[in-house]
């Protein structure tokens, strides 16, 4: 349910919750918050919340370091782990300057702006990502291993599949935050585990993104274990990815899928480092089927683009090569903006690659650019980006891609 300002005072009022989480993220994509007592909450939304940005990665230096927290009250949720009497909601905010500018390191703003951009151009993107993370033991004192919960493989279930019911409770917890989830699995690794959402508008998908890593962390320690969203968390075993599903409509019904895909292909190599942000995530791509070269198939697993067996409303471009690292507030923006730019300039994908990238022969590949290889190399593309450079403020391109 999306609330408006007086809609949850008067709820925070009724439901007996003492403490509200402003939440927001680092450049990294990675949450941060401040609770506040629920007295506070009407300050909060006429004037904001001051955060000191200097101790916030990439958000800047001593100089001018206050920013202001505005809580969105369309995003308020009740954290449902913590206890029912002096209750805790959460609201993501969009964060200002004093002066009542917005801050442009800020990921949901950057979002917004690439949402608005499609919306003025009569497109309307909708969203949904798979997430893959491993499930290891802790040791004695509590500290993570890297001992798989279990041995399992793709789609197997109990026993050998021991994760069940931990998936079990993380969709059941996102259920009751509103957030739908589609479906969950074993995957392929030792204790890798795949949940996937329903589609939605993509700041929504963000926001549900970034609450789905906390929502998985707290059920695993509950459980006395450790997820691990990290790209390659075991060197010879399956990565974690974050697959970006993307459907495209215009207003006049025109198929804008062929110059949305062309133009994510396009823009991918400049865009990957904000995809793929560690160095692990060079581990990951070209193995176990994480993407390594820029191709697009139907149903084809092996590739960077893979249009699912889908019809209708359900017609989507599956977006292979990110993963969980990611921030899903740059991720999301940066492929709305390359597959606006497909469609501004109507451009066409290259022929399908239908044939096993990973069997195919030297000369096969040849034909094809490949996605970079390192995380020096992503940055530096990015770096030299006419597209990044338009698009990502450069105290965002210097976090990730390192100072000129």
């Amino acid at each position: 349910m999306k609330y408006a300002p007086e809609e949850v005072l008067q709820y925070i009022s009724e439901e007996n919750v003492k403490f509200i989480r402003l939440a927001f993220c680092d450049v990294y994509g990675r949450q941060h918050n401040i609770a506040i007592m629920a007295s506070e909450l009407e300050r909060a939304f006429a004037y904001g919340i001051a955060i000191d940005a200097s101790a916030i990665g990439g958000f800047g230096g001593e100089v001018h370091s206050d920013l202001l927290l505005h809580p969105d009250a369309s995003t308020l949720i009740q954290l449902p782990w913590r206890p029912e009497q002096g209750s805790v909601a959460r609201m993501f905010c969009d964060i200002t300057y004093p002066d009542g500018r917005p801050f442009e390191a800020d990921g949901r703003y950057i979002l917004r702006q690439a949402v608005e951009e499609a919306a003025e151009m009569g497109v309307r993107f909708a969203i949904g990502s798979e997430m893959e993370f491993y499930l290891f033991r802790l040791d004695e004192n509590g500290l993570p291993t890297r001992i798989p919960y279990d041995h399992a493989g793709y789609m197997d279930i109990a026993p050998e599949d021991r994760g069940e019911n931990v998936r079990r409770e993380i969709c059941l917890t996102l259920e009751q935050m509103g957030i739908q989830p589609e479906s969950s699995h074993h995957e392929s690794g030792p204790g890798q585990n795949e949940i996937d959402f329903r589609y939605s508008d993509p700041l929504t998908a963000a926001d549900n993104a970034v609450t789905f890593h906390a929502v998985v962390k707290t059920v695993a320690a509950r459980n006395g274990l450790w997820a691990d969203f990290s790209p390659k968390p075991i060197p010879d075993r399956d990565g974690n990815g974050m697959h970006i599903n993307v459907s495209v409509k215009g207003e006049q019904g025109a198929d804008l899928l062929p110059p949305m895909i062309a133009g994510i292909m396009e823009k991918i190599r400049d865009m990957t480092v904000f995809l793929n942000p560690c160095e692990g995530s060079y581990d990951r791509l070209g193995v176990d089927k994480a993407p390594a070269y820029i191709t697009w198939s139907r149903e084809n697993r092996s590739q960077l683009i893979r249009i699912p067996a889908a019809v209708g409303e359900y017609r989507r471009a599956e977006l292979r090569s990110p993963d969980p690292m990611a921030n899903p507030y740059l991720a999301f923006a940066l492929v709305i903006r390359a597959a606006l730019y497909g469609i501004r300039h109507g451009l066409t994908p290259p022929e399908a690659a239908d044939f096993n990238i990973f069997l195919a022969n030297a000369d096969v590949l040849a034909r094809y650019e490949k996605l970079p290889t390192s995380l020096r190399e992503a940055g530096a593309l990015a770096r030299g980006s006419g597209f990044i450079r338009e698009l990502i403020p450069e105290q965002i391109i210097a976090a990730y891609c390192g100072q000129k």
